[in-house]
C-alpha cells in the first residue's frame, strides 16, 4: 500500500494514561491524540511519578509515533480579563505542564469566544494568554497546537488567519503550531469537497504556516451541511463532506508528516474508530508492484 502519513485516532485514557497505547496497538495506530485530565473539569488529578513512567515506557514499546493531547473545552482564550480568563490561563499551563511530563510533544486548544468584542481584541487576548501560559513554563518543549473551529456564536479560528495571527503575536510564535480539523474547515466555508476548494485550503494553510508548524489534523466527516457554521462530526463517508476529500489529504505529499487522528464516536469497543480507519486505509490505492523482468533465453 502506497505510504500514508502517521493515521490514529483519539483513544481514552481510562484505567490510566499508559492503557493508550494498548488501545491504539488494537487499532494499529501510528498516531494518537488524548487527554492528560478531564477535559470537562478546570482541575485533575495530579500525576503520580509512578504514572508518567509507565506512559514513558509504554509508548516506548508500542508503535505509535506523534502523541498529541486535546485541552480542556472549558478553556476560553479569548475571554475578557475575570474568572473565567485566569481559570483558562491556570488550566492550559496546567495541561502543558502535564504534556512536559509525559513527553507529549503537542497540546490542541481552540483559540476561544471574544464575546462581542470582535476578532481583533479576540485575537491579542489570545496571544495575550498564551504569553503567560508560555512564561509559567518557559522550557517546556511541548508546542501549543492552536485549531481551526466551525465559527458558532463568537468563536475565533474559522479562518486561518485568525491562527496566524495568533502565532503572529505571540512572543515565542516557535512555541505555537496549528491544527487543522476537517469538520471544522467544511463547517466554516472551506469547500474542501471539491476539487479547487480542497487544493485552495491547503495552500493557504501551507502558505500561513509552512508543513513544519502544522502539527495535527483532524479527520472528521460533517453532520451538518456546508458552511453551516456547525460542529458535528460524523463517521467518515457517512457526512457532508465525502469520501474524496480524505482521499485527497491522505495522498497530499505537502501533507505526509502530518499526523492525522479521528475524532468521530469511538462506539462499543471501539468498533466506530476501527470502521473509520478501514475507510481510510482503503481510499489509499495499493502500490503497483514492479515487474520482474524475464531473463532472456539463449
Amino acid at each position: 500500500m502506497a505510504k500514508l502519513p502517521p493515521l490514529g485516532a483519539h483513544v481514552s485514557v481510562a484505567g490510566g494514561l499508559a492503557t493508550a497505547f494498548e488501545r491504539a496497538a488494537d487499532l494499529g495506530c501510528e498516531a494518537i491524540q488524548i487527554f492528560v485530565k478531564n477535559a470537562n473539569q478546570w482541575q485533575g488529578r495530579n500525576l503520580g511519578e509512578q504514572e508518567v513512567e509507565a506512559f514513558r515506557a509504554a509508548r516506548a514499546a508500542s508503535a505509535v509515533g506523534p502523541v498529541v493531547a486535546h485541552a480542556s473545552y472549558l478553556i476560553n482564550l479569548a475571554a475578557a480579563d475575570g474568572t473565567i480568563r485566569e481559570k483558562s490561563v491556570a488550566a492550559l499551563a496546567d495541561e502543558l505542564g502535564r504534556c512536559t511530563l509525559l513527553g507529549v510533544e503537542g497540546l490542541v486548544v481552540h483559540p476561544g469566544a471574544h464575546l462581542g468584542a470582535g476578532d481583533e481584541a479576540g485575537i491579542d487576548r489570545v496571544a495575550a494568554a498564551l504569553d503567560r501560559v508560555f512564561g509559567l513554563l518557559p522550557d517546556s518543549p511541548a508546542r501549543i497546537l492552536v485549531e481551526n473551529t466551525a465559527g458558532q456564536g463568537t468563536c475565533l479560528g474559522h479562518r486561518l488567519e485568525h491562527l496566524a495571527q495568533i502565532r503572529a503575536r505571540v512572543a515565542a510564535p516557535q512555541r505555537v503550531g496549528a491544527c487543522l480539523d476537517t469538520c471544522h474547515a467544511f463547517a466554516a466555508g472551506y469547500a474542501i469537497h471539491e476539487p479547487a476548494g480542497y487544493e485552495d485550503f491547503v495552500a493557504a494553510a501551507i502558505e500561513l504556516f509552512g508543513s513544519g508548524v502544522l502539527g495535527c489534523l483532524h479527520l472528521n466527516d460533517s453532520l451538518r451541511p456546508f458552511a453551516s457554521r456547525r460542529d458535528r462530526h460524523a463517521h467518515i463517508g457517512e457526512g457532508e463532506i465525502g469520501l474524496d476529500a480524505f482521499a485527497r489529504l491522505l495522498q497530499d505529499p505537502r501533507l505526509r508528516k502530518v499526523p492525522m487522528v479521528l475524532e468521530t464516536e469511538p462506539g462499543d469497543a471501539m468498533a466506530g474508530h476501527r470502521r473509520d480507519l478501514a475507510v481510510l486505509r482503503g481510499l489509499v490505492p495499493v502500490a503497483a508492484k514492479p515487474k520482474k523482468k524475464r531473463r532472456a533465453v539463449s
